[in-house]
Order: C-alpha cells, then structure tokens, then sequence
C-alpha cells in the first residue's frame, strides 16, 4: 500500500488528484496559475502545511517542461537580463520556507489565502506598476523579495513576478522564457528550501510525487483545448473561482 495513502483518505486524495489536474488544465491552456489552484482548491480539505508539501513536486516537474519548451539559449537571455531578480527570489524562498512550519495553522490558511485573493484581484483589474529605468534597480530587489517570500512560505511567486515583467514593458515573447527561467529555478528552490524545513519528507514526497501524473495530464489536455474557448473569459473565470477559494481560506483562519 503506498505509503501516502496513510496521510490522507481515499476519497481525500480522489479530491487532491482532480484539483492538481484542474491546475494543470489551467496552466497548459492559459499559461499560469495551477499553484493558485491547487493551494485554493487543496486547502478546502487538506491542512495547509500537507497542501505546500502537495504541490512541491509537480510545480518542480511542469516547470522543468516549461523551460525545456523556451529553449537554452533564451533562458541564457533571459538570467542574463533579470539576474538581480532571479537570485533574490531563489534566495528568499529557500529562506522563507524555513520559517514554514513555525507558523500556527489557522494562520497558515491567512498566509496561503491572501496571496491568492490579492493577486487574482490585481490581474483581474488590469493594474500593472509603472517603472522608470531610474528606478528599476531598486523595483528589481523589492520585487524579488516579495515575490520569493511568498514562493517560501505559499508556494507563490508566478503573478508577482507576471506583475514585474509588465512594469518593465518586457516584451511578450520574451516574458514567456523569462517566466519559465524564473519559475524553473523557483521551483528549484522551493524543492531544496522545504526538504530543508522538512515540508517535503519520507511521509510527504511520495504524496507530491503521486500528483504529477495528475498534473501532467492536466497540462497536456490544456495544451490541447486551450484554443477551442475564449481565453480570455475563462482566464477571468478561473480569477474569480480562485478568489473566491482563496476568500474561504482566509474565512478559516480568521474563524479557526
């Protein structure tokens, strides 16, 4: 019996493995958010230090693909141009995510839903910051910083860094490679940085292992549909659900 099965029921993990395969649909045919979905969608049920141990493993794996997609020669580009950004965020997640598992529970469903309204109220209202060249430095720094402290603790650090490259006018095709580079070595991280808290363990990894599959297939069918609908009404749809879940998360902490 696998050892996973002893963490979570069967019906449990039945729901882990449909959220984790809806965050890779979203991912594979929008381009983002299957962490949002499956930190949301898990938390429901599943406590939120097992729901970070959840996700480890299958945002590591999607965004390997991802930037194998890009190509090398673009992610070179890519550390090249963004470097202080880059190692701030790898820095702060493996320093974040030690301070994991000092935090109480119910405030660890604040920590988990608060990214997730903020970030998905900010996309949906359209707002990007604006940043002159003097300034981009210091913006590179700051925004690093916040963007890995929320990849340590919450497993999040997509839309902050979406947010960074819109206040730098990157252009489009090059913000996808600068987004699989960034998310690649995050998830890297996030990997190193929770074997280290002990997030990811002999309990928890074969639990994260067990949802890639999931994950994958996800991806693959939003590959493969992502053209057929209007992507843009079902990338405000996904916000508003994730609002909403993440909105209940935040419910559970503060009502405990």
């Amino acid at each position: 019996m696998p050892e996973f099965l002893s963490i979570l029921p069967s019906a449990v993990l039945a729901f882990a493995v449909a959220v984790t395969l809806l965050g890779g649909f979203v991912k594979g045919a929008v381009g983002f958010a299957m962490p949002l979905v499956m930190i949301s969608g898990m938390g429901i049920l599943i406590d939120p230090e097992l729901v970070v141990a959840c996700i480890i493993l299958p945002i590591l794996i999607s965004n390997g693909l991802q930037v194998a997609r890009a190509g090398l020669g673009k992610a070179r580009a890519a550390v090249a141009e963004h470097w202080r950004y880059i190692s701030i965020v790898c820095i702060m997640i493996l320093i974040s995510a030690q301070f994991l598992r000092s935090i109480p529970k119910d405030a660890m469903f604040i920590v988990l839903g608060v990214p997730v309204v903020v970030l998905c109220a900010i996309q949906l209202a359209g707002w990007r910051p604006r940043i002159g060249p003097g300034l981009r430095r210091p913006f590179e720094w700051a925004a690093g910083t916040l963007s890995g402290t929320l990849g340590g603790l919450a497993g999040t650090w997509g839309p902050p860094t979406v947010l960074y490259l819109l206040a730098l006018d990157t252009p489009r095709d090059r913000q996808m490679a600068v987004q699989g580079v960034i998310y690649g070595l995050g998830s890297v991280m996030l990997f190193a940085g929770h074997l280290r808290s002990g997030i990811l363990n002999a309990q928890t990894w074969p639990l994260s292992a067990a949802l890639v599959v999931p994950a994958l297939v996800g991806m693959w069918l939003g590959f493969k549909l992502g053209d057929r609908f209007d992507q843009e009404r079902f990338r405000r749809v996904t916000l508003w659900v994730l609002i909403i879940a993440g909105a209940n998360l935040i419910r559970r902490g503060v009502m405990g």
